[in-house]
């Protein structure tokens, strides 16, 4: 599947809308809930809205994965850049119907690409939960090494108690 990361754009709102929609529940499953308030397209529109603005100042940058008709498929992003190190953190989600076809890797690369061109990023890490193995095999594809696999800090998802690893990648010259 082709796939291409365009930068989050105002234009975007009601189909990213529409997706976050779609896929709640798939994506309660394996991370945290956003909370109900948070698909009510009017709070939607202003958390948007916050993330353009970090986007506009350097902070972060969220990129849509979007398939070659413009279809939203997941989203990718780095935030929380660190302007001293070039140190960011790196999330991402895929929709339902895309997950186990190559999606995640493949935007994975193309972020990685983007970021070193534009130079927004040497060194991103990232974390999942110890279950979720497609994200991990997705991280160790694109180069990421594991750093912590005994993390005390946990999460909880759906009432269930989850410990995070965390992976870490960085720009070799």
């Amino acid at each position: 599947m082709e796939i291409l990361l365009e930068r989050l754009n105002i234009r975007d709102a009601e189909n990213l809308f529409n997706f976050e929609s779609e896929n709640k529940d798939f994506f309660e499953i394996s991370i945290p809930s956003r909370g109900n308030d948070y698909y009510n397209y009017a709070v939607f529109l202003d958390r948007l809205n916050s993330l353009l603005d970090e986007q506009t100042k350097g902070i972060s940058y969220y990129y849509l994965i979007k398939d070659k008709n413009g279809s939203i498929l997941g989203r990718i992003n780095v935030v929380d850049i660190e302007q001293s190190n070039g140190h960011g953190y790196l999330g991402y989600r895929i929709g339902q119907s895309y997950t186990g076809k190559g999606v995640a890797s493949k935007a994975l690369k193309l972020l990685k690409e983007i970021i070193l061109d534009e130079g927004i990023a040497n060194q991103l890490s990232a974390k999942t939960t110890i279950n979720n193995i497609g994200s991990q095999k997705v991280l160790e594809k694109n180069g990421f090494n594991l750093v912590n696999k005994n993390d005390e800090s946990t999460v909880l998802i759906n009432g269930q108690s989850f410990n995070f690893i965390h992976y870490y990648w960085e720009v070799h010259n």
